[in-house]
């Protein structure tokens, strides 16, 4: 299986799918492998393949690569666990709005405030779409019948991953949608503003849902940041407020990041999902 293609330009691309399934022996990697130690691996085999490949390039797939482990994770963990919620992952907002997985009722309530927002004034109300969304256990286990643990990885398995989402458009309850998973194969200073403005968006977002449906005992909104490096100030930085929870004396302040997670292996993703996935009820 080719790693590399040659575009019309003459320079060299990684065939992301391709390279991580091929280099990978199309198996997961050992349980306490390191990621990072494994990404290594991966970009001397590309770069033995073809030198022009620079590092900005394979920093750009390992994302990929990144969110490929962890969504056969929670897949796999899904499927051994009957208690567990599914975590799907998400195309980015260009292909694909997560609005759109509330039934219509709910969505055309998200459209109706985001019309309100920009017709009222000069602003729109811009979201971005988290990586992983996590569907109550009922709801999957309704729409996805006998599911089965992935074991051999191949394009095909990889395709259906990133497809999930769209057997559950228009079919999520206001409490179907359970939390959100934000993930970056480090933090940043960048991305770490980015993470808790998507969180604090997307419970606003639930909040407005809830008082639009006059729902007084909501399940509550779970958003989680998982990256394969953490450091202390990466936790101090993430522990922000959900802006829109100080605007109320009806409700204590909520956090924009509930919890985040260091998944360097797939030992850290299964013991990261077990909590995510099985401690929301």
């Amino acid at each position: 299986m080719p790693l590399i293609r040659t575009l019309s330009s003459g320079k060299s691309s990684i065939l992301k799918d391709e390279a991580f399934c091929e280099l990978l022996g199309g198996v997961l990697p050992p349980d306490a492998e390191l990621f990072t130690e494994l990404f290594e691996q991966f970009n001397n085999s590309i770069k033995r393949a073809d030198a022009r490949i620079t590092m900005n390039a394979l920093n750009n797939v390992h994302g990929d690569w990144y969110e490929w482990l962890l969504a056969i994770s929670a897949w796999n963990y899904y499927c051994e666990t009957e208690e567990a919620h599914l975590a799907v992952l998400m195309p980015n907002v260009a292909r694909f709005d997560v609005s759109r997985l509330y039934v219509q009722r709910l969505y055309d309530l998200v459209t109706d405030l985001k019309q309100k927002v920009l017709s009222s004034s000069s602003v729109q109300l811009i979201t971005s779409n988290p990586d992983f969304v996590i569907i109550d256990n009922h709801l999957a286990r309704n729409l996805i019948a006998d599911p089965e643990p992935i074991g051999n990885i191949n394009t095909g398995i990889l395709s259906a991953l990133g497809d999930k989402y769209s057997t559950f458009i228009d079919k999520c309850e206001f409490d179907d949608v359970v939390g959100y998973v934000s993930v970056k194969t480090s933090l940043r200073p960048d991305r770490r503003l980015q993470i808790p403005h998507e969180g604090s968006l997307m419970k606003a977002l639930y909040a407005h849902l809830q008082t639009r449906e006059w729902i007084t005992r909501p399940r509550g909104l779970r958003y989680y940041a998982i990256s394969a490096e953490i450091s202390e100030p990466d936790k101090q930085a993430l522990k922000t407020i959900a802006t829109h929870s100080i605007t109320t004396v009806f409700s204590l302040p909520q956090a924009a990041v509930d919890e985040v997670y260091k998944v360097n292996s797939l030992v850290e993703a299964k013991e990261a999902f077990r909590i995510i996935l099985t401690s929301q009820g």
